[in-house]
């Protein structure tokens, strides 16, 4: 008598969990070639991962307070929000939760230039010309955003309004 093959046991799927973040590309364009401050993270394997600084809003905070603020924990910079670049969103598990993060980006205009790797989370700081940005990060979503900065960076118009937002005072 063959027996009949049983389904695999489902996997208990976690509880669900919002999480939201915001940072993005902090530009200096006081040489002559825009860069942007990107930091290094290691991965599990121990490789450099490169990706925009960024973190969890804290309480009350809007997106645009949570980006100034982690850039500047991130990377020591202080930047002026210029545009807004959209959000992105993704799923991952961790601890055994779903969680679903949205992540809001920015690009700030950086108001000093001396970069700190400080930050106990953060592995390195470096400036990367604009160009070569997208080589170096390690996430599809945010090299999907190199093209709309570059486009802002040809079209500086929104860069030059003092009227927009700016970092802490």
């Amino acid at each position: 008598m063959a027996s009949t093959p049983r389904p695999a046991p489902k996997r208990a799927v976690g509880p669900r969990v919002e999480e939201t973040s915001a940072g993005g590309f902090v530009l200096d364009r006081s040489g002559p070639v825009p860069r942007v401050a990107l930091i290094a993270r290691r991965d599990r394997r121990g490789r450099l991962a490169w990706s925009l600084p960024k973190g969890h809003l804290e309480e009350g905070e809007t997106p645009e307070t949570a980006a100034v603020r982690e850039v500047l924990e991130e990377t020591g910079i202080t930047g002026r929000i210029v545009a807004s670049l959209g959000t992105i969103n993704f799923w991952f598990m961790a601890d055994d939760r779903r969680v679903h993060k949205t992540v809001h980006h920015f690009l700030l205009e950086a108001l000093d230039v001396t970069l700190s790797d400080e930050d106990a989370e953060v592995t390195e700081v470096a400036w990367v010309p604009l160009t070569e940005v997208a080589e170096r990060l390690r996430y599809a979503d945010e090299r999907r955003l190199v093209d709309h900065v570059q486009a802002l960076v040809d079209d500086p118009g929104p860069m030059d309004d003092p009227g927009l937002m700016s970092g802490p005072a």
